[in-house]
C-alpha cells in the first residue's frame, strides 16, 4: 500500500508544477487556467461520492488498479493539451480517476490497519507527501532540462502503470459484498449520522488550511512581509516537508496516545503556527509557523478517514467503504471553496487577516475530534456489547 500511496502523490507533484509551461502550451493566462483546475476539483468530488458504493461492489484492489491505471492514462493527455477545453476534459478525467483512487486506497489502508490491529494510515500520507514531493522534483528536473510537458507525463506514466502493475496482486484485496450484504450501510444514511459530519468535519478544515498554505503563503510573505519570491516559495516547501515527516511518525502517536489527543494537539499546533505567520509579520517567524502547521495538520486527514472506517466496521471486520467515501468528498469541497474565500477575504481586508481565518478553522479542528471520538467510542461499545449478547 505505501508504494501505492507513493505512486498517487507523485502523479499529483509531477503535473502540478507544470502549470506555467501547461499554460503557455495552451495559451492561456491565470483566469483561464484556474478554470481549467476547476474541472479536477470537480471530477475527483463527484468521483469520490461515488467511489464507496464502487469500492463495495468490486472489492478495493481491482479499484486500485483501474483507477491507478486511468489515472496514469489521463496523465499524458494533460501533457498535450492544445486547448483550454481539451485541458480542462483532461483534468476532469484525471480528477475523476484521482478521486476514485483515493477511496479505494484508503479503504485498503483501513482493511490493513484493522488486520495489523495498529494505526497505519498516518504512515501511508506520509508516503503519499514523500511522493508528491518526489513528483515536483521530478518537475523541475524536466523543466530545469527543458522537457516538454508531454515527454515528461509520458515517461512519468509508463512509470507509475510498469510500478503499479507490479505491486498490484500484493496489495489487501477488501472482499467484495453482495447487495443483501450491504443492507447496513444502505439502510443507515450516511447524512443522519453525525459522527460521520463530525469527522468529514475534521477533514474539511485541514483541507481548507493545507490549500491556504499551498496557495498563498508564498503571497503572503512577498506583498505583506517584504520577502522575495525566491525565499517565500520557501514557506509551503517548509509545511510539505514538515507534514512528510510528521506523518512518519503518526503511527505511534496515534497508538501511544490515542487518535483524539493527536487530532486536538494536531490542531492547536496547526492553528497556532498559521496565527503566528500572520500576526507576526516577519518572515523567518512565517517560516517556522507554517513548518507548526505542517506538522500539527499531518496526522487530521488519514486519522479522519481512519475514524470514518471505524464508524462502519461491521462485526465481520467489514464495512467503511461508504463511510470514508463521504469524508473524503467533504473534504475536497475544502479544496475546491477554501482558496478563493480565502482570496476573497484578502481582497477586502488584507492576506495576514485571511490567515488569521484559517488558524481559527484549523483551531475549530480540535472540538470537532474530541466529539467525534466520543461519538466512534460510544458505538463501538455498542457493536461490543451485541456480540456479547
Amino acid at each position: 500500500m505505501i508504494v501505492v500511496f507513493a505512486l498517487n502523490g507523485a502523479t499529483l507533484g509531477t503535473w502540478s508544477p507544470r502549470a506555467p509551461a501547461l499554460s503557455d502550451q495552451v495559451g492561456i493566462g491565470p483566469g483561464s487556467f484556474g478554470l481549467a483546475l476547476l474541472g479536477a476539483t470537480v471530477g475527483m468530488l463527484l468521483s469520490a461520492l461515488a467511489a464507496g458504493r464502487i469500492v463495495e461492489r468490486f472489492g478495493a484492489r481491482p479499484v486500485v488498479v483501474v483507477s491507478g491505471l486511468a489515472l496514469f492514462g489521463c496523465l499524458p493527455l494533460v501533457g498535450a493539451a492544445p486547448s483550454l477545453g481539451w485541458l480542462a476534459a483532461a483534468l476532469f478525467g484525471l480528477g475523476v480517476a484521482s478521486g476514485v483512487l483515493d477511496v479505494a486506497m484508503n479503504v485498503a489502508g483501513v482493511a490493513v490497519e484493522r488486520a495489523e490491529r495498529t494505526p497505519v494510515m498516518p504512515l501511508f500520507h506520509a508516503w503519499f507527501s514523500f511522493g508528491a514531493l518526489a513528483g515536483a522534483a521530478g518537475a523541475a528536473l524536466a523543466a530545469h532540462l527543458g522537457m516538454s510537458p508531454v515527454p515528461h507525463f509520458l515517461l512519468a506514466a509508463v512509470a507509475g502503470v510498469i510500478v503499479l502493475t507490479a505491486v498490484a496482486r500484493a496489495l489487501p484485496g477488501v472482499t467484495p459484498r453482495a447487495e443483501h450484504a450491504s443492507h447496513h450501510a444502505a439502510g443507515t444514511a450516511l447524512f443522519r449520522r453525525p459522527v460521520l459530519w463530525l469527522l468529514a468535519a475534521v477533514a474539511l478544515c485541514s483541507a481548507i488550511a493545507e490549500g491556504a498554505s499551498s496557495d498563498w503563503s508564498a503571497l503572503l510573505l512577498v506583498t505583506e512581509q517584504g520577502a522575495s519570491e525566491g525565499a517565500a516559495a520557501l514557506a509551503y516547501a517548509g509545511f510539505s516537508v514538515a507534514m512528510a515527516v510528521a506523518r512518519l511518525s503518526g503511527s505511534w502517536l496515534q497508538k501511544r496516545f490515542g487518535p483524539g489527543r493527536v487530532l486536538v494537539v494536531g490542531s492547536v499546533c496547526a492553528s497556532a503556527g498559521l496565527l503566528a505567520a500572520a500576526l507576526v509579520g516577519v518572515p523567518a517567524v512565517s517560516y517556522a509557523g507554517f513548518m507548526l502547521a505542517g506538522a500539527g495538520l499531518a496526522a487530521c486527514f488519514p486519522v479522519a478517514l481512519g475514524l470514518a472506517g471505524e464508524a462502519g466496521k461491521r462485526s465481520d471486520d467489514s464495512g467503511g467503504e461508504r463511510e470514508v467515501s463521504f469524508v473524503t468528498a467533504i473534504s475536497y469541497t475544502g479544496f475546491l471553496a477554501g482558496p478563493p474565500a480565502i482570496g476573497g477575504i484578502a481582497e477586502l481586508t488584507s492576506l495576514s487577516v485571511s490567515f488569521v481565518v484559517v488558524g481559527l478553522v484549523a483551531a475549530a479542528i480540535a472540538p470537532a475530534a474530541l466529539a467525534a471520538g466520543r461519538h466512534v467510542a460510544r458505538d463501538r461499545e455498542r457493536r461490543t456489547s451485541h456480540l456479547v449478547r
